[in-house]
């Protein structure tokens, strides 16, 4: 059981994974060197304890106890009760849903280990705020036989990652691969957007991007690169030619894929538009390639 303590000092030093939540700069750096993230809110929470995160300390403010009591009890980890004037302090705003668990990261694994494992990992049963994302189980909906995942290549706004993860949990991807500048997917506000999905899809990063290509295409992926390119093909083209094994690249907002990236795809593919709109955010794009793409 874990034990519940008090605190009324803003500058209590058990605290100190809460501070300061909204720097960005300082957190993004701080959170992965000290191999922690923060997940807000009681489902965010549970949805990682669920997928096998270890808890170092919950942060809950007085009526969230009794919500959080079976969490509590089952965890050996501190649980600071505080007051919402003081957590407001501690965090630096306003903590409306009074409840922050601070939680240890997992190793990244390897590319190529990460290929040759995940396959039809998660899905989403519903992706609103009333529902968990489980573990396909046998009795689930059933998917096709082909493997399909993505390259995030330089998505550096938060709420894009996390919303283009959980399009990749709710559809199928299998995997998600980040370029070394991409966002980090755990950071507090990516995490609130995916509703947690980011603990459920297999993710890691690349390390020599764009030569990272290759190891898609040594274990037999063929790379498209979502780009406006009149040479392109459309989506729907590459829906038919029904890949078994397909890896999806997306850039970073405004610029898209790097020329580096596109020169290093096998296909280039376009999802096309009307009205005169040139282009998606890359998050509504994700989710248009990932459906139209899903194995059949």
């Amino acid at each position: 059981m874990a034990d519940l303590i008090t605190v009324e000092d803003p500058d209590d030093p058990r605290l100190r994974d809460y501070t300061g939540l909204t720097d960005v700069e300082l957190r993004r750096r701080r959170e992965p060197a000290e191999g922690l993230f923060i997940a807000e809110g009681e489902k965010v929470i549970r949805r990682a304890k669920g997928a096998g995160y270890e808890m170092r300390s919950m942060l809950l403010s007085a009526k969230w106890i009794d919500v959080m009591r079976d969490v509590i009890d089952e965890l050996p980890a501190p649980v600071y009760a505080v007051s919402p004037d003081l957590a407001e302090r501690v965090t630096g705003y306003h903590v409306h849903r009074g409840a922050l668990a601070s939680m240890q990261r997992k190793p990244l694994p390897a590319a190529a280990d990460l290929l040759q494992t995940a396959r039809r990992g998660v899905i989403m049963e519903s992706v609103d705020d009333h529902t968990d994302i489980g573990a396909v189980s046998p009795s689930g909906p059933q998917r096709g036989a082909g493997q399909r995942v993505a390259i995030f290549e330089d998505i550096v706004d938060h709420a894009n990652l996390g919303a283009a993860f959980r399009n990749a949990a709710a559809l199928g991807v299998d995997a998600v691969f980040l370029t070394p500048r991409c966002a980090d997917p755990l950071y507090r506000r990516a995490v609130k957007v995916s509703m947690g999905a980011v603990f459920h899809v297999p993710w890691t990063r690349l390390t020599s991007w764009p030569k990272d290509v290759e190891i898609f295409r040594e274990h037999g992926f063929v790379a498209a690169a979502l780009c406006l390119n009149e040479k392109s093909i459309t989506i729907d083209e590459l829906a038919a030619r029904r890949y078994e094994k397909l890896v999806l690249m997306l850039g970073t907002e405004g610029d898209g894929l790097s020329v580096d990236a596109l020169r290093a795809a096998d296909e280039w593919v376009r999802i096309p538009m009307s009205a005169g709109v040139d282009s998606l955010n890359v998050a509504a794009a994700s989710a248009v390639a990932f459906y139209a793409t899903r194995p059949q």
